[in-house]
């Protein structure tokens, strides 16, 4: 089966370097002029994926904000990511799991088998119980050909006082993180399907990310604060292997589908400037 790492990179190159998010929180369906249920739901998800499935290289739904809903909720999640796969995009669902034993294993089976409903390409996981803690994610993923996105620097500032703790070797915890996820895609071509959340707005990391060989999901870019430009100073060398994400900055634009397009080829006519300037 083909990695998930080999099919993002197709995705990449042929419709630029993008994930776009769905985040239909209540603000934004009020911005839209929608009702906050699940009737307002269904029609801000299949809006965004008229406007963006078939031209985006990955979209990110944000499981949370269709859970609110309950099972409604979770019903409209599954048609979502079954629409946007049939639009050719690739879904990284944005849960954000993290459990040992057991519990990850189902949670794996939850997103990442594909006989289930909420089958997704990649989900985002968090290491914090440990990166070992995280093998059943890896090994179904690598059976189906999934990817998983493990959180190592996140732009929130809560974070900094776990992810630059260190260790008795002294690396940062993040560090760990990143040399753990790096043996992953050890030896993966072209692209590992392991890959890290690094937010873009937080500058200068003073980690290494040189050895990763896996996708750089760069959150925190539009209505957070970050630009594109500023991919430059959070990445350096590693730029090749950043996926920019917006949501916000794209979804404002709604709910006409030509202004969501227009949002979207802008920020990925900046990111492609960026992530392939010299």
């Amino acid at each position: 089966m083909e990695s998930f790492g080999a099919r993002l990179h197709r995705a990449v190159t042929e419709r630029g370097p993008l994930c776009v998010g769905i985040d239909p929180h209540p603000g934004l369906l009020a911005r839209w002029g929608l009702t906050d249920d699940v009737r307002g739901l269904d029609r801000f998800s299949r809006t965004v994926v008229e406007a963006i499935g078939d031209r985006v290289a990955v979209v990110k739904p944000q499981s949370a904000f269709f859970e609110r809903f309950g099972a409604r909720g979770v019903e409209i999640l599954e048609s979502t990511i079954r629409q946007l796969r049939d639009a050719g995009a690739l879904v990284l669902l944005d849960v954000k799991r993290g459990d040992i034993g057991s519990t990850v294993a189902a949670y794996a089976a939850a997103y990442l088998d594909p006989a289930s409903p909420l089958y997704a390409d990649a989900v985002t996981a968090s290491p914090y119980l440990g990166v070992g803690s995280l093998a059943p994610m890896f090994d179904l993923a690598a059976t189906h050909g999934g990817g998983v996105f493990v959180l190592a620097l996140t732009s929130n500032p809560e974070g900094a006082a776990v992810q630059h703790a260190r260790a008795a070797d002294g690396r940062t915890v993040a560090q760990t993180v990143i040399d753990e996820i790096s043996q992953l895609n050890r030896g993966a071509e072209p692209l590992g399907s392991f890959g890290l959340v690094v937010g873009a707005t937080i500058g200068d990391t003073g980690h290494d990310l040189s050895g990763v060989n896996g996708p750089l999901l760069a959150p925190g870019l539009g209505a957070q604060g970050a630009t594109a430009a500023d991919l430059r100073t959070v990445f350096g060398t590693s730029l090749s292997s950043v996926l920019p994400s917006y949501s916000r900055e794209v979804l404002n634009a709604g709910p006409d589908t030509g202004a969501l397009r227009a949002a979207t080829d802008r920020v990925l006519a900046e990111c492609r400037a960026a992530v392939t300037a010299s």
